[in-house]
């Protein structure tokens, strides 16, 4: 099978095909993804009505040179998957609508696919890492530890009480006034920096639960920075390496309760994963491999150019799905937000069509 995947849930641009060769066997075809850092940078953070038009006017062309690169027409393709949340509904909702438009006119499957179930899938295109295991999503707007049990098949074990992990990655980046995105630019401070010298906060550590929390550790941040020698670089990337290591021990800790859960309920599970674009974060990876380790898991992450928003993890979700029977009308209502567990509550304007 070859799925066209369309990733427009935040500010990348994305399409990409993904074929199927064998079983446990896949392959990438073509990956186009159009950043707007540069539509973006002057605000600091992404801005929902820019990145919808951006998507408008990018994505016809990021479609056109993916089939190019794969060498394929859309009369080659098996299904076409879009992300249909959760995301900044206006980007959903253009990157989904063409998709519903290329299936209506091709009579090709439609795959409504949801965001997180694409980062908590894609460890399977480049790993083929059997169910069930434990994930890590780490994100600019998600944060949670679910036991991933099939397609559709979803435990969620806790999530973040206040902020994501990558939104305390952007906002400790422009506090420290390192740029944007936040979370490369703390990580690249950090390489050069004392992640002993500044005392933060591990937010939770050794509480019950795998739930999180970074709000404390934000606010902890900006007091050591207001209190810093003005022009005082060292400093700065000192602070960016204190927080990078508390943020790493935090979700280590929670981890390691969550495996303890994870056995409980499969005691044959080998993986932990990790996904998300806070994934490609080094420092992270190393602590979860050796709690992983310490645990008698493997840890497995996909490469770090999908761990970030990209079209061939919705390719890989579509076909997945598109295998399995699970295909989508042409009325299926985008969604701002979609949680991937049953448990949790009802998403918000799920009427919303697109």
């Amino acid at each position: 099978m070859r799925i066209l995947g369309i990733e427009t849930s935040c500010d990348e641009t994305a399409a990409a095909v993904v074929t199927e060769t064998g079983v446990g066997a896949a392959r990438i075809l073509a990956h186009t993804v159009r950043a707007q850092l540069a539509e973006h940078a002057p605000y600091g953070g992404v801005v929902p009505e820019i990145a919808a038009r951006a998507h408008l006017d990018y994505l016809d062309d990021v479609i056109r040179a993916t089939l190019a690169e794969a060498g394929l027409g859309l009369g080659d393709l098996d299904g076409i998957a879009a992300t249909a949340g959760p995301g900044l509904i206006g980007g959903v909702m253009v990157g989904a609508t063409t998709a519903k438009a290329l299936s209506l006119v091709t009579g090709l499957p439609f795959m409504a696919v949801n965001h997180l179930e694409a980062h908590a899938l894609t460890v399977r295109l480049t790993d083929d890492v059997p169910f069930p295991y434990l994930l890590l999503l780490i994100s600019g707007g998600h944060c949670q530890l679910l036991i991933v049990e099939g397609v559709g098949h979803y435990v969620r074990l806790g999530t973040t009480i206040d902020d994501a992990v990558g939104e305390a990655f952007d906002k400790t980046a422009k506090l420290l006034g390192l740029g944007h995105p936040g979370g490369p630019a703390v990580e690249r401070a950090a390489a050069t920096g004392d992640a002993a010298r500044f005392a933060l906060p591990r937010p939770m550590l050794g509480r019950a639960g795998c739930d999180f929390s970074f709000s404390g550790l934000k606010t902890a941040v900006r007091q050591v920075q207001a209190a810093l020698s003005p022009g005082d670089t060292q400093a700065i990337r000192d602070l960016a390496a204190s927080f990078q290591q508390a943020v790493a021990d935090s979700l280590a800790d929670r981890c390691r309760r969550a495996i303890d859960l994870f056995k409980d309920r499969h005691p044959d599970g080998r993986h932990l994963v990790v996904a998300g674009g806070v994934a490609a974060n080094g420092a992270i990876r190393a602590a979860l491999a050796g709690v992983a380790a310490r645990a008698g898991l493997e840890l497995a992450a996909p490469p770090a150019a999908l761990c970030t928003d990209n079209g061939a993890m919705v390719a890989w979700a579509g076909l997945e799905r598109l295998r399995l029977g699970l295909v989508d009308p042409l009325d299926f209502a985008a969604r701002p937000r979609w949680p991937l567990d049953a448990s949790a509550p009802k998403a918000a304007f799920a009427g919303v069509k697109a």
